[in-house]
């Protein structure tokens, strides 16, 4: 995408680091925030999201979305600070407009974002999303983290993020 460099590289080598990350991570979040998790099959992008919903403060179960396409987390009524998280799983769709009907442009208007497969989004997918790519090394339990975005979620995200 035009204007998206590489802003970071992350090694994570185990669910306890993408935790970690996670809660590094969630506190910079802000309604209208769109982040796409991009990686294969099974690289981790669903445990992602998941940290990443708890580390916002959600402690309900995070189903994976894969059938339900989207999975809303909506904070108390008397919650003014944490958004409202949209979970979405783009994998099934065949289509991108299948995914206006769902109504994610008011999750990107509103809410924050985590869409797992978003290159099945073509064009809808908004500018200035923030892409969080996973790949598995070749220990095969090792993922690396590849963070890409535009300048001004360099800024956001600061040196902090990235070390405990």
């Amino acid at each position: 995408m035009p204007g998206q460099e590489l802003l970071a590289e992350v090694t994570l080598n185990d669910l306890t680091a993408t935790k970690e990350f996670a809660a590094r991570f969630a506190p910079l979040l802000k309604r209208g925030d769109v982040v796409a998790l991009d990686g294969s099959l099974g690289v981790g992008k669903t445990e992602l999201c998941r940290a990443i919903i708890h580390a916002l403060g959600y402690t309900d179960e995070v189903p994976s979305p894969t059938f339900t396409l989207v999975q809303i987390y909506e904070p108390a009524c008397d919650d003014q600070t944490t958004p409202t998280v949209w979970h979405m799983d783009m994998y099934r769709l065949r289509h991108p407009e299948e995914a206006i009907e769902l109504g994610i442009e008011e999750a990107f208007d509103t809410a924050v974002s985590l869409i797992e497969w978003p290159a099945k989004l073509g064009s809808f997918l908004p500018a200035g999303f923030l892409t969080l790519r996973l790949e598995i090394l070749a220990d095969g339990r090792t993922r690396k983290l590849t963070i890409i975005g535009e300048s001004p979620w360099q800024t956001r995200l600061g040196e902090n993020i990235f070390y405990e």
